[in-house]
């Protein structure tokens, strides 16, 4: 309804099925962090799919091994689902992911 409507924008940069599972809203720069599968968006609120920014981030090979031999499915379990963007100061936001059953966090500097 929305899109017959014209009163959404869909965001097509990905065509993946990335699982998206986290968002931040930074409304004073205009922008939006979107957590997904192996990956973190950021896009431009006024067009979502102008400038589309995508860091891959997936978890270590040894790690989706590790994961897959303990039984686990290569596909919806066996990845680094980014689960937390949180602003850490003006310049830099926290990540964290699930990093294949061994979970990493780092720092994305938002230039």
């Amino acid at each position: 309804d929305l899109l017959l409507s014209n009163s959404c924008i869909p965001f097509l940069g990905s065509t993946e099925g990335l699982d998206f599972r986290t968002v931040l809203l930074d409304e004073e720069r205009g922008r939006l962090l979107i957590g997904a599968k192996d990956h973190i968006f950021l896009l431009n609120l006024v067009d979502l799919n102008k400038n589309v920014k995508k860091i891959y981030w997936p978890a270590a090979k040894e790690k989706v091994e590790l994961c897959k031999l303990a039984g686990k499915d290569a596909h919806t379990e066996c990845a680094n689902f980014v689960r937390v963007l949180q602003p850490y100061n003006r310049t830099h936001v926290y990540v964290c992911g699930t990093g294949a059953f061994h979970p990493l966090c780092g720092y994305i500097e938002l230039g």
